[in-house]
């Protein structure tokens, strides 16, 4: 995806960067800090070790300006680019110390962006063809403390993003619906509480729950863990009943699946495995052509 069309607020990430540094590196990094002069300086490049889809090329240089300020970062790799094992993503020169105290940092974050960002342009891809083609969404299922950024990787790799926060929207699950007594009961209660403006989706299991979503007026239905055939006529249903209605499916999305889910004719793929169990891209740090002696 095109990094215009892509944004970031890196001031919202800044504290935790200045946290996460803090976390790693304590009273000193003593082992760079045992071998390395305050004056030494190098050069290094961040380069790929397998191919992927990177992303998180701001934040690592956001973490290497709030170690040093006077280190020199330039971006090779654009971001949201395809990268093949081997590409250079960033250039670094000034204060070795600085450079291997931020290393960390920097490479955990890429590595779990470009992860990200590579597995969701593979569930884009597996869609190509699919008319009208489904959205593919995140869920909450995020690390803690880096939904922001996770979520931001989802939209790299060309997906798009589902409720940031419980505050955002009414999502009525499983058990909400006990809670309540049923999907009618959980809607009314839920239109009674919320701002018309809020859109309200309420998950079935059934197409019985199904048929009570539609009577309720949800907003969006989401159809979860169905069958790809059982998928097929809920959808149809709810277009016959409000064409307005959005149809989300949920459950048991993976590559092998993703595909024949879309063509149920669904709006909206939500996949969990997005975030929650995605494998980070192999990325590396290494110095290389010692410059000398920093002024």
């Amino acid at each position: 995806m095109s990094e215009s069309l892509v944004t970031l607020d890196l001031s919202s990430v800044r504290s935790s960067i200045e946290a996460w540094l803090r976390e790693d590196i304590g009273p000193g990094d003593v082992t760079s800090l045992s071998i390395v002069t305050p004056d030494h300086a190098s050069r290094a490049v961040i380069h790929a070790k397998q191919a992927g889809v990177v992303a998180g090329l701001p934040v690592a240089e956001m973490v290497f300006a709030t170690v040093d300020p006077a280190l020199t970062v330039k971006r090779i790799a654009a971001e949201g680019a395809a990268i093949a094992r081997g590409d250079v993503l960033l250039e670094l020169e000034g204060r070795t110390l600085s450079i291997l105290t931020g290393e960390r940092l920097a490479l955990n974050l890429l590595q779990r962006l470009s992860g990200i960002a590579t597995r969701t342009r593979e569930f884009v891809q597996a869609l190509e063809g699919v008319e009208p083609r489904p959205r593919i969404v995140d869920t909450r299922k995020t690390t803690p403390g880096l939904r922001l950024l996770e979520k931001y990787a989802v939209r790299v790799g060309g997906g798009h993003n589902h409720r940031f926060g419980l505050y955002v929207a009414v999502l009525l699950m499983d058990n909400h619906i006990k809670a309540a007594g049923g999907v009618l009961e959980a809607v009314a209660r839920a239109r009674a509480a919320v701002p018309h403006t809020m859109r309200v989706e309420v998950e079935v299991e059934s197409m019985e729950q199904a048929e009570e979503a539609i009577r309720s007026g949800a907003d969006i239905i989401m159809l979860d863990n169905m069958s790809t055939e059982r998928m097929k006529e809920a959808v149809a249903r709810i277009r016959s009943a409000n064409p307005k209605t959005v149809v989300e499916a949920s459950g048991g999305v993976n590559l092998q699946t993703v595909r024949a889910i879309a063509e149920t004719g669904v709006d909206v793929v939500s996949v969990g495995g997005l975030t929650h169990s995605v494998q980070a891209l192999d990325i590396s740090l290494d110095l290389n052509e010692k410059k000398g002696v920093q002024a």
